[in-house]
């Protein structure tokens, strides 16, 4: 039995998320039929994380077993002759021992993109959240700090969240803009449900003049979602990326050229 190693790519805009599903069209569903076709036998995928509806990855991490004998691109240019366009492997490797594509992650990666202008932008409506109101950045970059450590983030997990805990860390959280977009990037070792979109939903309270900075701090210890702001919307979010111990020897793919800024430097 060998255990292999990919990294996969989806535009979430026309699947019921990730997660496999009765009477809906899911990346892992179409994923696992185009590993099966190569492989000969039926696959069973786990990935890094969860994505929601609508949500893309730019570099969605997934692990099978299989008795086949491939070579690595069989599992890249193969496995992609059996998908649809907006799903695509960009690597593949033998594993070693122990690893396991959730378990063995020391932390994720998602970047959220955000336009603020009176209008929709249509060209990306499938690809940024949106808000008709302006936004100021410093203010939401002093309001951030609040939800850097670690802590109870109940007031911006999701009701239907099925995590053992809502204990989370959160390493990293910058805000910038970038040719007129607003990009949020946001680094844990874990994430819950909506947690993401929930905490860019917030902070644009902030951004907005609802709310000083300090406020933040205060939804957090409040440990009550109903004290938090909107969840943003699911087409704005990416998972960017996962990271894992060196010595796993996963490959670093290049940048991809089409959408910078859903992949671009953190």
């Amino acid at each position: 039995m060998t255990r292999v190693v990919l990294g996969v790519e989806y535009d979430g805009s026309a699947y019921s998320g990730w997660q496999r599903q009765h009477h809906a069209d899911t990346v892992q569903a179409r994923l696992e039929q185009a590993l099966a076709a190569v492989a000969c036998h039926p696959v069973t995928t786990v990935a890094a994380g969860r994505t929601d509806a609508g949500v893309h990855a730019c570099e969605q991490v997934v692990h099978f077993d299989t008795h086949a004998t491939r070579p690595d691109r069989a599992w890249v240019r193969g496995v992609n002759t059996h998908l649809p366009g907006g799903i695509g492997v960009r690597w593949a490797v033998q594993s070693v021992s122990g690893f396991d594509a959730r378990r063995s992650a020391a932390s994720r990666r998602y970047r959220y993109l955000l336009v603020d202008r009176p209008t929709q932008p249509v060209l990306l409506r499938n690809r940024v959240g949106w808000t008709w109101r302006s936004l100021a950045v410093e203010p939401m970059q002093q309001a951030a700090v609040a939800l850097l450590g670690e802590h109870d983030f109940s007031s911006f997990r999701a009701a239907g969240c099925q995590a053992h805990h809502p204990h989370r860390r959160v390493d990293a959280l910058g805000i910038h803009r970038r040719h007129g977009v607003l990009v949020f990037d946001i680094r844990a070792n874990a994430f819950l449900h909506h947690m993401v979109r929930n905490m860019v939903g917030t902070l644009m309270r902030v951004g907005a003049g609802d709310h000083p900075p300090d406020w933040v701090g205060q939804v957090l210890a409040a440990r009550d979602r109903r004290r938090a702001g909107v969840t943003a919307p699911a087409a704005g979010l990416y998972l960017v990326g996962v990271d894992y111990p060196a010595r796993f020897g996963l490959p670093v793919p290049p940048k991809g050229p089409v959408f910078a800024l859903a992949e671009g430097d953190e």
